[in-house]
C-alpha cells in the first residue's frame, strides 16, 4: 500500500483542551453529511439529489494543496508542504464532478449546491459576477485533475446518481435554494459536532407541538375564567371556536379576516396549532411585520409556551436569548418561531449560506402572516409566487391573518394581469356579520379632502380630549405636532430607539389600564397590532387599510357606551413619495364617494385593487422573477436577485447606536473589547436607522463617531432627546453658542 493509500484525508482538525490533536477523517464527514442532507430533502421528495451534493460537496478536500493547507495553517503539520500559498478552492473541483458524471443539466444543479456551499449561491454568469459566476469557476478543470489523482473511495465516487424528479410545477430556483438549504445546513451541523460538541448538545430539548396544545389550552381556560363577560369577549370566544374547529381542514393557504381587537393573535395560533397537530406539520411560524409589535407577540406566546418559542429579529432583547436559542436562531430548528416580515422573505430570496440555512426547516410548516395588508408591494410578486409554491410542493399552510385582507386573488383586465394566489379560504365564517357585531367606532371625515389642517389648529383640537391618539405618515411631523402639545404627552416614532419604543408603549398600556389620561403622538408603528384602546383617535390621511388599523386603536375593547371617534384631517404635506403617497391617493378617493360604512370589508377589495393596479409593474420593482425565471439551461442569478430583494433599502440607511438607559455602559464596553456579538445584540436595542444624508452631515459635524467600521455611537449629549428621540435634521439639540461660526 503507497503512501498516498494509507494517508487520512482530513476534513477538519482542532486541538483538544488536553493539546491532543483531533482528526475528523474526510470520508466520514461526507458520508455523515450526505445522510443529514438527504433526510432534510426527504421531506420535499428530494433526498438523492441532496444526499449526492453532501457526499461529493467537499471532494477537493482530497487534494494534496488541500491536505497541505489543513494540516500547515491548523498548527497540526507546521512544515506540511503546500503546493498553492494561501486559502484553497475545495468546492469548485466537486461541482466540475457533478457536471462531468451527471452531464451537463443534472450536473449544473449540484454544482449551484457544491460551488456556493461556503460563500453563497452564485450567478451563472454577468459582468458583475466576474470569475466567481458559476459559468467561469467550472472551467478551472486542473482542479478536478489533481483532486482524482489521489485515492478517493470509489464508494462516493460511484454512489448512486439521483432519480428523484420535482414534481410537475416545481420552481426550479426555488427547489435549488431548499436543496442549498439541508447542503450548507447538514454540512454546519455535522462541522459543528466536530468542532465543538457541546453546541450539539445544547440544540437538542425543544418540546414537540403535540405537547404544546395542553399549555395551550390551559391558558385558554384561564383567560376565559378571569375575563369580563362582555360583548367583545364572548365575540372573541366564538372567533377562537371557529379556529380550532376549521383546523381539520385540508392544508392550504386561508385567510383569518377578524375585526382588530377581535383576537386574531390567539385565534391565528389556535388555528395553527390545530391544524399542525391534525396533518403532521412540523413547526409553527408566526411572521409580524414590525419590530415594535413582534416583541408583544413573543411575550404571549412565552406566556403560554416558554422557551419553546424562538424569537427571531435583529431587535431582540437579549435578556430574551439562551444558548440554545442563539443556536436555533440560525436554523429555526424550534417549535415556534416568531420573526419579521423582512427576515422570512429575504431568507426565501437570500444566497448566502447564514440565510439559507433555515430554509428546509419551513417544509411542513403552518405560517401565519400577521397584518398580511403591510406586504410589501415592491415585492409583491415575487412574495406570492413563494407563497404559492411553498403551498405546491413543500407541504406549508399559510394563513393571512388580518383585518384588512389585501385583494389577492387573481385579477386581470384588458391593460392589466395580476397573478395574485389562487384557493385562498376563508376561515370565518361571514365576515360582513362579524364586522357589523364588532363595529365599534365612526369614522369621522373632513368635508374638504383637498385643504390641510396646520400643527397648531390641530395640536388646539387635540387637546380638547383628555385621552387621545393621533398618528401620522412622517417622523419629523410626529415630533413638530407633539412639541406644539402640553407637558406630558408621549410621542413615538422610529427616530426612538427599540428600548425606548418598548418603554413608552408599556407606559402608555399602564396609564389606559389604570384609567388615567394620556395623549400620544404617533408614526404609523402603533397601528400594527400595538393593544392600545383610546376614545379617540386622529389619523392623517392614508390608505385605508391604515385608517382601518388606526380605528383598531380606538373603543378596542368596546367599553364605550356609544362608538369611538376616529377623526381623519389632511396634513400640510402630502405622504412621502411612493407607496405612502399612493396608498394616501386611493384612500382619498374611497372616502370622497362618502361610503355609509367606510371600514366594510368589502371596500378593502376595491382599495386594494386599485392599489395593485396603479402600481402595475411596480409589484415587483427589482425584477425579482426575472433573475431567477424558469430556463432549459438553468441560468439563474441567485446572488443578484438576493442583492436585489431588500425589503429595507439598506443603502439608503445608516445606523447610530444612540445613549439612552443603560446603552452608555454598553458603548464603553465596545470601545474596551471591540464588537463581540454579545454585546452587539445588547446594542441593537439602542440603535435608530437615519437616511445617509442625515448620517453623513451627523458624521462631518462629529455629533456622531465611528469607533468600529460600521459601528457608529452617538457623541453629542443633546443629539437623543429622552422624548423625541433622535434629533438628526433638527438643531434643536444644539446650545445657541454653538451655531456661532
Amino acid at each position: 500500500m503507497n503512501e498516498k493509500e494509507n494517508r487520512t484525508y482530513l476534513a477538519h482538525v482542532r486541538e483538544s483542551e488536553k493539546g491532543k490533536w483531533l482528526e475528523h477523517p474526510l470520508e466520514e464527514h461526507l458520508l455523515a453529511v450526505a445522510g443529514q442532507a438527504a433526510r432534510f430533502a426527504a421531506l420535499f421528495g428530494s433526498g438523492d439529489w441532496a444526499g449526492l451534493a453532501g457526499l461529493w460537496h467537499d471532494l477537493g478536500k482530497y487534494s494534496a494543496d488541500f491536505q497541505g493547507y489543513i494540516r500547515n495553517a491548523s498548527g497540526y503539520e507546521p512544515d506540511a508542504h503546500i503546493e498553492t500559498p494561501g486559502r484553497v478552492d475545495h468546492s469548485t473541483a466537486g461541482a466540475l464532478y457533478a457536471t462531468k458524471e451527471l452531464g451537463a443539466m443534472p450536473g449544473r444543479i449540484i454544482a449551484y449546491l457544491i460551488a456556493g456551499h461556503h460563500s453563497g449561491l452564485l450567478d451563472w454568469s454577468g459582468d458583475q459576477a466576474g470569475r466567481k459566476a458559476l459559468s467561469q469557476r467550472l472551467q478551472k478543470e486542473n482542479l478536478l485533475e489533481t483532486t482524482l489523482a489521489q485515492p478517493i473511495p470509489g464508494s462516493i465516487l460511484n454512489a448512486d446518481r439521483p432519480t428523484s424528479k420535482p414534481a410537475k410545477g416545481t420552481d426550479p430556483a426555488l427547489w435549488i435554494r431548499m436543496l442549498f438549504s439541508c447542503l450548507v445546513d447538514a454540512d454546519f451541523l455535522d462541522t459543528e459536532a466536530f468542532m465543538d460538541a457541546g453546541k450539539a448538545t445544547v440544540r437538542t430539548g425543544y418540546p414537540k407541538l403535540h405537547e404544546l396544545l395542553p399549555r395551550f389550552d390551559a391558558h385558554i381556560a384561564e383567560l376565559v375564567a378571569s375575563a369580563d363577560d362582555t360583548k367583545v369577549n364572548r365575540l372573541r370566544a366564538k372567533i377562537l371556536s371557529r379556529c380550532r374547529q376549521q383546523a381539520t381542514q385540508s392544508p392550504g393557504l386561508f385567510s383569518l379576516t377578524v375585526p382588530t381587537g377581535g383576537g386574531k393573535t390567539l385565534s391565528s395560533l389556535a388555528f395553527a396549532l390545530h391544524h399542525a397537530l391534525t396533518h403532521g406539520k412540523r413547526r409553527i411560524i408566526y411572521v409580524i411585520p414590525y419590530t415594535s409589535i413582534i416583541e408583544q407577540t413573543a411575550n404571549v406566546f412565552r406566556a403560554i409556551f416558554g422557551d419553546a418559542v424562538l424569537e427571531h429579529h435583529s431587535n431582540l432583547d437579549a435578556t430574551h436569548e439562551t444558548p440554545r436559542s442563539r443556536l436555533a436562531c440560525e436554523n429555526w430548528d424550534a417549535p415556534i418561531v416568531v420573526t419579521t416580515s423582512v427576515q422570512f422573505f429575504e431568507s426565501l430570496f437570500a444566497a448566502r449560506t447564514s440565510r439559507v440555512r433555515k430554509l428546509h426547516n419551513i417544509v411542513d410548516s403552518v405560517v401565519v402572516l400577521d397584518e398580511a395588508q403591510l406586504l410589501p408591494p415592491d415585492f409583491l410578486n415575487p412574495i406570492l409566487h413563494v407563497i404559492d409554491r411553498l403551498r405546491d410542493h413543500y407541504g406549508v399552510s399559510v394563513v393571512l391573518c388580518t383585518a384588512t385582507q389585501p385583494a389577492l386573488e387573481p385579477k386581470s383586465s384588458l391593460d392589466w394581469s395580476f397573478k395574485g394566489l389562487q384557493e385562498i379560504r376563508e376561515i370565518m365564517e361571514d365576515t360582513q356579520s362579524l364586522h357589523q357585531v364588532l363595529r365599534r367606532v365612526e369614522v369621522i371625515i373632513p368635508d374638504n379632502l383637498q385643504t390641510g389642517t396646520s400643527w397648531e389648529a390641530l395640536a388646539g383640537e387635540l387637546q380638547t380630549h383628555e385621552s387621545v391618539l393621533c398618528i401620522v405618515d412622517r417622523r419629523d411631523d410626529c415630533r413638530t405636532l407633539c412639541r406644539l402639545m402640553p407637558e406630558g404627552t408621549l410621542h413615538l416614532s422610529g427616530l426612538m430607539c427599540g428600548q425606548h419604543r418598548s418603554e413608552v408603549i408599556d407606559k402608555i398600556k399602564r396609564l389606559l389600564k389604570a384609567g388615567e389620561a394620556v395623549r400620544v403622538i404617533s408614526t404609523q408603528l402603533v397601528e400594527a397590532g400595538v393593544d392600545v384602546d383610546f376614545p379617540v383617535v386622529y389619523r392623517a390621511l392614508a390608505g385605508l387599510d391604515s385608517i382601518a388599523q388606526a380605528a383598531g386603536r380606538c373603543n378596542r375593547e368596546g367599553l364605550l357606551d356609544g362608538l369611538g371617534r376616529v377623526v381623519v384631517f389632511v396634513p400640510l404635506k402630502p405622504a412621502p413619495i411612493g407607496h405612502l403617497r399612493q396608498a394616501q391617493n386611493c384612500g382619498r378617493q374611497l372616502l370622497q364617494q362618502q361610503l355609509a360604512d367606510l371600514l366594510a370589508p368589502e371596500h378593502f377589495k376595491t382599495y386594494f385593487e386599485q392599489l395593485y393596479w396603479i402600481k402595475g409593474e411596480q409589484l415587483d420593482s427589482r425584477g425579482i422573477l426575472g433573475y431567477l425565471k424558469p430556463n432549459r439551461d438553468l441560468e439563474f442569478f441567485f446572488r443578484s436577485a438576493a442583492d436585489e430583494f431588500r425589503i429595507i433599502d439598506e443603502t439608503k440607511q445608516a445606523p447610530v447606536i444612540v445613549r439612552y438607559g443603560e446603552s452608555p455602559k454598553f458603548i464603553e464596553q465596545l470601545r474596551q473589547f471591540g464588537p463581540e456579538r454579545w454585546l452587539l445584540r445588547k446594542l441593537q436595542r439602542y440603535v435608530v436607522n437615519l437616511p445617509r444624508r442625515q448620517h453623513q452631515e451627523l458624521l462631518r459635524n462629529a455629533d456622531i463617531q465611528e469607533i468600529h467600521p460600521g459601528l457608529f455611537v452617538q457623541t453629542h449629549d443633546r443629539l437623543y432627546d429622552m422624548r423625541l428621540g433622535l434629533l438628526g435634521d433638527d438643531p434643536a439639540y444644539y446650545e445657541p453658542e454653538e451655531l456661532i461660526i
